[in-house]
Formats: C-alpha cells, structure tokens, sequence
C-alpha cells in the first residue's frame, strides 16, 4: 500500500479532512465526529444498536433489556439525542390519556453503526484471515 507525498493511502485524500465533505453538507465535520465519538461509550452503543436492530422503543422498554436504571439510561440517551443519532417522539396511543414517548434511531444513527462499529466487528473474520500466520 503505497503512500504519495503526503501521506495519504490514496491519492484521492484531500490534505484537509474539511474537504472530505460536500460543499452543501448538512453537517460539519465536527457534527460527524461527535457522532462517532458518543458510540464511542459501551452504553450508549448498545442504546444505538437495540434502536437499530429492534426498532423504536419506551425508556421503559429500554431500562429492562439493558438494564440500567432511569438516570444513567436518560443520560445516554440525551448524548445520541443532542449528536443527532438519536430521535425522541411522543405520540398518544388510543384509548389513554397523555403521550407515550419513544427514542428511535436516525439515519446517521443507522449508518453510524452499521457502517462504524458493527462493520469493523463484522471485519474481525477478514482481518484474522489477512494476517494469520498459520495458513501459509
């Protein structure tokens, strides 16, 4: 894998990670990172991850699978939230009085994690293949 002038693995890669984005992009590179950095947290990966392999759920419904309790739980979900990975909705459900609210994942939530962390858990097998010794 040779390397240019510099430094870059490819010699597409602009020397500014800035230039990375769309002229017209949504959000800015700090935004993006900021995303990565709160699945950086074990809690709040698993939030991220039941969200996106089970679809919407209640703080309640949340508290029990990952068993934490209502502060911590509120907390975490208020980092993806406040990042953008995370959307909060309230709806009334027939036949009760008030709104029910519940947390489920954005967009960037569903690629932060598929394309992030779950893919380079899922390359784990491909890595060991590359660099294994033994099956030369």
């Amino acid at each position: 894998m040779a390397t240019d002038q510099t430094g870059a693995v490819n010699g597409d890669a602009p020397d500014d990670p800035e230039d990375l984005l769309p002229e017209e992009s949504v959000l800015s590179l700090d935004e993006y990172l900021d995303m990565h950095a709160a699945v950086g947290h074990r809690t709040r990966y698993e939030i991220l991850y039941r969200l996106v392999h089970s679809g919407a759920m209640s703080p309640k419904e949340l508290e029990d699978a990952l068993e934490i309790d209502d502060s911590t739980l509120h907390y975490h979900l208020n980092e993806l939230v406040d990042v953008g990975l995370v959307e909060k909705r309230q709806r009334t459900e027939r036949g009760q009085d008030g709104l029910y609210t519940y947390y489920r994942a954005t967009v960037f939530g569903e690629v932060t994690l598929t394309d992030g962390v779950d893919a380079l858990i899922g390359g784990e097998q491909a890595f060991g293949e590359m660099y294994d010794s033994s099956s030369n």
